[in-house]
Formats: structure tokens, C-alpha cells, sequence
């Protein structure tokens, strides 16, 4: 039987972040895989629920969890409610939250505590998981999906003069139609750590096993990023999906009761490849 538990635990600057662990009842202590989200993203999005489902049908127990500055909140946790939480988010925040999401997996005071993990990144959240799988021996494997080489690739170039100048900029929501505000603090952030948040270095830093995924097709975050991803650590794993979007063919809301077969595609390589 598959099971569902919720927790919520306190992220940076001690602001609450939805967790949710998808495992088999007969497999307590199964291999446990943290799955981080992309920019705008949430842990409920699409068709993660399914890709839970999916990892725990196939033996691992699978680790969800929102961001605690991604601008949902636990009354409203797949709307962007908390626009101002979103503003305020940084990268450093982002890393101090997955810090405390490996805390809680390997620490065993809610869970069976997990010998190490395995980490899931997509867009954004590849970003964030190449940083830390560098610099915490705690995550055994590493898998990427769509991930950006670069945080400055998830905003236009020429919107920087002018967001430094008045202080906040607006990236639109096209799902919803809203206007996000991000503050200049998350410039300064990475202005202020170029060395902690160079991605192309950390991942020539990666010493665990690592699987690159990307789709061919991706609009949003092109292939050239896992190109760049590839050059900078050859020993990875390296596959793209023909016909492959950005999310995998998935979409939010995403009603179908069966994974879309780019995203379907995605699991078995992952799976296949943790197992090894």
C-alpha cells in the first residue's frame, strides 16, 4: 500500500515549508529520494504527485517539499499567496531550506532517518541540488532534470540595470497572470557569493554519480544548459528526450491519472539509474 504523510518543519529564517513522504508501507526504510522544485514552481504542481507515486511504486520513498520562500503558504499551498515571501527569496535562502530538508531525511526524529539521499532537482531546483550535492556528502546521487548552468538564466539580461535602479522587478506568471515580484536581494546575493553560486564550477565539482536529463525541446531552459552542464563535469550521465518540453509534457492543473510520456520516460531513466 502506498502511503502519504505531511510534515512541516521550519526553513530559512524560520518560515514553515510543506513536506509530503510518498513510500510503500512494507518499505519504511527504503532508499529515500528529495525531490526540489523549479522558479515558480511548488511541490504540488502537475504531476508530481504521481512521480511520487511512480518512485514509491518502483521502492524508494520520495521526499517533496516547497521552498519556503516560493511564495505559497500552508493555508494555500499550491496558489502564490505570499507574494511578499516571494520577493524577499534568495538563493542562499533556497540552499539553508535544502540543508534542512537533507536534515530532517537523514535525522530520523520524524522519519526512519535515511542513510544519505538521493537528490532530484529540476530547472531552478537542478541549480540549487548541483550546489549542494558539491558540498554535502549526505546526497549519494544526483539527478537533473531541465536544470539551469546559470541563475542569471532565469531572467532577462536587460532587466538588471533597472531592477538595481528601483530597488524590485516583475517576472509575470503566465499560468495565473501574475506580476511576481523578486527584490534586489536576490541580486546582491549573488553578486555578494559569485563563487558559492557558480554552478558550472560546482558541477565540475560533483564527485557523486550524476544523470543529466533534459528534453530536446525545451524552451524555457535549452539544451545548451545541460551541454554546459556535461562539458563542465564529464563523468555524468547525459540524456535528452526528443520532444521533450521544459516539465515533460506536464501541465498544471494536470488531471490525466497516468504520468505523460515524456515525464514517464524521465522516471524510468532515474530510476534505472539510482538503482544502479
Amino acid at each position: 500500500m502506498i502511503k502519504k504523510q505531511n510534515f512541516n518543519i521550519p526553513g530559512a529564517k524560520g518560515r514553515g515549508m510543506l513536506m509530503d513522504l510518498t513510500y510503500k508501507t512494507s518499505l519504511k526504510n527504503a532508499p529515500l529520494v528529495i525531490f526540489a522544485h523549479g522558479f515558480k514552481g511548488f511541490k504540488d504542481w502537475g504531476a508530481h504527485n504521481l512521480v511520487a507515486n511512480y518512485f514509491a511504486e518502483h521502492g524508494f520513498r520520495f521526499l517533496k517539499f516547497n521552498f519556503s520562500h516560493n511564495g505559497t503558504t500552508a493555508d494555500n499551498p499550491t496558489d502564490f499567496a505570499d507574494l511578499i515571501a516571494f520577493a524577499d527569496n534568495t538563493f542562499s535562502i533556497e540552499l539553508e531550506d535544502l540543508k534542512a530538508v537533507i536534515d530532517f531525511a537523514c535525522g530520523g526524529s520524524g522519519i526512519a532517518a535515511a542513510a544519505g539521499v538521493y537528490l532530484i532537482g529540476h530547472s531552478m531546483g537542478g541549480g540549487i541540488g548541483i550546489i549542494k550535492t558539491a558540498e554535502d556528502n549526505r546526497v549519494k546521487k544526483l539527478v537533473t532534470m531541465a536544470s539551469i548552468s546559470g541563475f542569471r538564466n532565469l531572467w532577462p539580461k536587460e532587466i538588471e540595470e533597472q531592477w538595481r535602479l528601483t530597488g524590485i522587478t516583475y517576472i509575470q506568471n503566465k499560468r495565473t497572470g501574475q506580476q511576481m515580484p523578486l527584490k534586489v536581494s536576490l541580486l546582491n546575493d549573488l553578486d555578494k557569493n559569485p563563487a558559492r553560486f557558480d554552478i558550472l564550477a560546482h558541477a565540475a565539482k560533483v564527485k557523486q554519480p550524476w544523470l543529466i536529463v533534459h528534453g530536446q525541446e525545451d524552451a524555457s531552459v535549452p539544451v545548451s544548459h545541460a551541454e554546459e552542464l556535461k562539458a563542465a563535469q564529464p563523468h555524468a550521465a547525459y540524456s535528452v528526450i526528443p520532444g521533450a518540453d521544459h516539465v515533460f509534457g506536464a501541465t498544471h492543473p494536470y488531471v490525466e491519472q497516468s504520468l505523460p510520456a515524456h515525464l514517464l520516460e524521465f522516471c524510468k531513466q532515474a530510476i534505472v539509474f539510482l538503482k544502479k
